[in-house]
């Protein structure tokens, strides 16, 4: 596939991008065109909608820890005719989410879309007092999607348009015990979002995504024992990830005076 490759250091932040053509394929009303930051997109959800979208035209702008799972996303999505540029996030730095959003603007002259992904979920009994774990769900479930509004609201205000979509869960929902602190923080950036949009005003959207049991890796940060039992409980009944990608797609698909606030995504067999 022809195409060129680059390779930038800039404060320990590796960038590689691809620049190959759209092989002919019609893209998506509504998505065509469009420059999407994902955050969360080494795996599951995040990997899902930067395949999808950039499949439907969008040129898709790709933040996580791994750098490693990051080249082979992009070099999948060049593969097959894709636009996309990747930079190391860590979330839980504010100047990480600053660079995303450079890169998108820097890269493709604009950013339509930040879809706040990255989230972790260190469940356990409130008894357990696993106050570093309750701290690290703050940084990065609401802190992180936080940084990302300060990195993207003046450019979308720049811009005159913007879409802000965050995923959250339908453990905030349904509270259920060992969920606590997890659900504490996604509501919060539920109630975030709702106070984002009231502000917002008429030129920039904010949408709020709660999937239910998705089969990604998201267990892996638990104890063992943990990730055992909601494995067990959920891995039976979890959707697929591109589910929920679907689902952000829609939003993102809509004429921009069309504000699609909440979707909820989980299979019919979850409570």
């Amino acid at each position: 596939m022809p195409g060129t490759e680059k390779t930038a250091e800039t404060a320990g932040t590796a960038e590689r991008t691809g620049t190959a053509g759209r092989g002919g394929r019609a893209g998506t009303p509504g998505i065509e065109g469009k420059v999407v930051a994902i955050t969360g997109t080494s795996s599951g959800i995040g990997a899902a909608t930067a395949l999808l979208l950039a499949e439907r035209g969008a040129k898709v702008v790709l933040g996580a820890r791994r750098p490693e799972r990051l080249e082979a996303l992009v070099a999948r999505i060049e593969g097959t005719g894709g636009e996309a540029a990747w930079t190391r996030t860590d979330v839980t730095v504010r100047e990480d989410l600053t660079g995303l959003v450079e890169l998108a603007r820097g890269r493709f002259g604009k950013l339509d879309t930040l879809v706040s992904n990255a989230g972790i979920g260190l469940i356990s009994p409130l008894d357990d007092l696993r106050v570093e774990d309750w701290e690290r769900m703050v940084d990065v479930n609401l802190k992180g999607v936080l940084y990302g509004i300060a990195a993207a609201l003046p450019v979308f205000r720049e811009q005159g348009f913007g879409h802000f979509v965050n995923t959250v869960s339908t453990a905030g929902l349904r509270i259920v015990p060992l969920q606590s602190v997890y659900a504490a923080t996604k509501n919060a950036v539920r109630t975030l979002s709702e106070g984002l949009r009231q502000e917002a005003g008429d030129s920039v959207r904010v949408t709020v995504v709660s999937p239910g049991a998705t089969r990604t890796d998201f267990t892996d940060s638990m104890a063992p024992e943990m990730k055992a039992r909601i494995d067990e409980s959920l891995g039976r009944i979890a959707i697929p990830p591109e589910a929920v990608a679907r689902a952000i797609a829609f939003a993102i698909e809509q004429p921009d005076n069309v504000d699609v606030g909440d979707i909820v995504v989980r299979p019919t067999a979850q409570n």
